[in-house]
């Protein structure tokens, strides 16, 4: 099999694989909805999720060094298949929460071994194309996957079939491989002391995109099923939400390789503050459904650019090797965000009102936004070589086979200080005068050299007069400091005058 061949395999298998995982995600919610699941039931089953794709990226490096990447990744789809078809046959909130984090585990683990043999196709020139269009190919099939359920309805069995069929075909690009299996996969590098090193607000938006995305994408569809919009117009709601906020991932990071990446930070949370807190005071129902697509799609446009942007913010700041690291502590970052925000939300949107899990976005983003504004007071705009953005999902954590992938990994970052300085910079001190070489040297006859010290960054001049110098003459230059050494010949007596006036002669 070639190596194009391949690689078009892996993105049709990668595109199943995100159509299930689009599909389940706003299934699960609408439906659990409807089943009359309690709203901490339906919060646990988003941080299930999230729990199981920490785990799984964690741990199924190990099995696959064990096994193989072919039966490894034969167990990860059948695994998955077996849990959305349990979701059919039990229908409860407990069994839902426990095969959540299972269908997270495999997910996490299927995304690594597609992402595994992608990183060994790939080159220095097509890594950059690769990562892009297999980023592309991901957004693009989880929003197909979530449009799906327009057509299938959330009743019935047909939904969950659908799902497990996506699961188990995404199987095939792997199995039907002739050539060697790839490298053993790296396990992921969760540095979260380093990551607070290179960059606190990487920490913090991180936290913020995790609690805030995490809320959104679980309890979202759970807010429209009772604003009573049915199955196909909450289908449609998250697409506009997740195409537009694919679409601005890539002006938004334009426009932070330009300027200082914290002021886009700050423009987009705050937006997203501003339309969380607008969500909540109108409150939009089916009578104005347009207001409640319009509020939707501004959401995305404003927060879904924003981990990719703190992503490339913190490896401005890594040094040369640390992109795993950095980035592998951003994951684990994310996903406790993720895991812990539908918990909250759910709490706030059964003491206030359901529309109340928008004041949990709207606190989130807003105290990213003044975050990033006071980290603009503490550490100056980072000019000079920076690293380029990229674009991510928003929604879902991405794995350490993503982070291999990627082609900013093999990118050199300068060895940059880690401390911290106040803005606007002080400007350096000025440097201690250089002792003069008449000090270093042995005091002579001022008559004889005179030793003039001239600006640090001078050239050296050395005036000839083409008399003998003495000794003095030939001392070495004071370091830290460029002289300019005159000779001067000796000044010759006057002449003595006699008492009548006449000049004596000279001996």
């Amino acid at each position: 099999m070639s190596s194009a061949f391949k690689i078009y395999a892996l993105f049709i298998g990668s595109a199943l694989l995100m159509f299930g995982g689009g599909l389940q995600g706003l299934l699960l919610s609408v439906r659990g909805a409807e089943e009359g699941f309690p709203l901490y039931a339906l919060g646990l089953i988003g941080t299930g999720w999230s729990v199981g794709f920490v785990a799984g990226s964690i741990t199924v490096p190990m099995l696959v060094k064990r096994v193989g990447h072919i039966r490894a990744f034969s167990i990860m789809a059948a695994i998955g298949t077996v849990t959305i078809l349990c979701n059919l046959l039990l229908i409860n909130d407990v069994s839902w929460i426990i095969l959540r984090a299972f269908s997270g585990f495999c997910f996490a683990g299927a995304a690594m071994i597609v992402e595994s043999w992608l990183n060994e196709v790939a080159d220095n020139r097509s890594r950059g194309t690769i990562f892009s269009v297999y980023t592309t190919i991901n957004m693009a099939a989880s929003t197909v996957g979530q449009l799906a359920m327009s057509v299938t309805g959330t009743t019935g069995y047909i939904p969950f079939v659908i799902g497990a069929i996506s699961f188990i075909c995404a199987v095939l690009p792997s199995a039907m491989t002739s050539t060697p299996q790839p490298r053993p996969i790296a396990s992921a590098k969760l540095d979260v002391v380093l990551l607070y090193k290179t960059s606190p607000l990487a920490v913090i938006a991180a936290f913020a995109c995790g609690m805030a995305n995490g809320t959104f994408g679980t309890l979202a569809p759970v807010y429209g099923f009772q604003q009573k919009l049915p199955a196909s117009e909450i289908a449609m709601l998250f697409a506009v939400t997740a195409i537009l906020g694919a679409i601005a991932q890539i002006p938004a990071g334009r426009l932070s390789d330009k300027i200082d990446r914290r002021l886009v930070i700050v423009a987009l949370s705050g937006g997203a503050c501003v339309i969380g807190f607008l969500t909540v005071l109108i409150n939009p129902n089916i009578d104005v459904l347009w207001l409640m697509f319009g509020l939707f799609g501004l959401y995305g446009l404003c927060a879904y650019p924003l981990y990719a942007i703190a992503v490339a913010h913190a490896n401005d700041f890594a040094k040369d090797g640390e992109f795993g690291r950095v980035a592998g502590g951003m994951l684990l970052v994310l996903g406790t965000g993720l895991a812990i925000g539908p918990i909250i939300g759910s709490w706030v949107m059964s003491s206030i009102a359901p529309v109340g899990l928008f004041i949990v976005t709207a606190t989130f983003h807003g105290a990213l936004a003044v975050t990033a504004f006071l980290r603009m007071r503490i550490r100056p705009f980072r000019q000079g070589w920076r690293v380029r953005f990229r674009v991510m999902s928003a929604e879902k954590p991405i794995s350490p086979g993503t982070v291999a992938l990627d082609p900013r990994a093999d990118e050199s970052q300068e060895n940059l200080p880690r401390t911290e300085s106040v803005w606007p910079v002080a400007p350096a001190p000025a440097a201690a005068p250089a002792p003069s070489a008449a000090a270093a040297a042995p005091a002579a006859p001022e008559s004889e050299v005179e030793i003039i010290v001239s600006d640090p960054i001078a050239p050296v001049v050395i005036v000839d007069t083409g008399q003998a110098t003495d000794p003095v003459d030939e001392q070495p230059p004071v370091a830290g400091a460029s002289a300019e050494v005159v000779v001067e010949p000796p000044a010759e007596p006057a002449p003595a005058a006699e008492p009548d006036g006449t000049l004596k002669p000279k001996p």
